[in-house]
């Protein structure tokens, strides 16, 4: 199964390291964009692998709206996560159902993850034990795994430049075979907003055109 992380677009607490360019509004939307990308780079990639519907893990406001917009667009599924920190999340994850089934999780972050990229993830657990995608900022924006191992999730400086490094020495220890088939990154602050100009190529400025969301609804068109 291919599985998604999102929090609910709201404004002040979505994409908030680029609200000094965007905006609350602003950057709510670009989170809704986002997601709604993800979530079709994950469904396509699930289409072409055979798999079940994806599954959308949701926060902050479990009912908003558009997790019931991305159900119907997309006919994935819906799952609350769990309290805690990253790490106690993801574990959640990789716990259910019980029984040992390969799972990759992503966020939405991470625009240049590709259909083709997931089917590569995917297909490389057939011969690891786990799968990432390490991000520039040190963490990752994809995890697969056959099954929770506490120590990948616990005792991590989640947020911090160490989190990959630290999962590579948890892994080690383990003594995993893993795989890393390309390296993302994230959007996350403004300097990373002209990033996104090859992935939407008709907004023209991307930066232009999101700031320009705060005041509107152009973000709304998610394609």
């Amino acid at each position: 199964m291919i599985q998604l992380f999102a929090k609910a677009p709201l404004p002040g607490q979505a994409k908030t390291r680029l609200i000094p360019a965007l905006g609350a509004e602003g950057a709510a939307a670009l989170h809704r964009r986002l997601v709604w990308r993800a979530l079709g780079t994950a469904c396509e990639a699930s289409a072409r692998l055979g798999l079940g519907p994806v599954r959308l893990w949701t926060a902050l406001d479990h009912h908003h709206p558009f997790f019931a917009e991305c159900r119907r667009a997309f006919d994935i599924e819906l799952e609350p996560q769990q309290e805690g920190d990253l790490g106690r999340r993801m574990a959640a994850v990789f716990a259910e159902p019980r029984r040992p089934a390969p799972r990759l999780l992503m966020g939405a972050d991470c625009p240049g993850i590709t259909p083709a990229l997931l089917v590569r993830c995917w297909e490389a657990l057939a011969e690891r034990d786990a799968v990432f995608l390490p991000a520039e900022d040190g963490g990752y924006g994809l995890i697969g795994l056959w099954r929770r191992e506490p120590v990948l999730f616990d005792d991590i400086a989640w947020g911090s430049e160490e989190v990959m490094a630290a999962t590579r020495q948890a892994l080690t220890r383990l003594g995993w075979r893993w795989v890393e088939p390309a390296r993302v990154w994230d959007l996350d602050r403004p300097a990373d907003l002209p990033r996104l100009e090859p992935l939407w190529p008709r907004d023209g400025s991307a930066h232009r055109a999101l700031k320009a969301s705060a005041a509107g609804r152009q973000c709304l068109d998610y394609s």
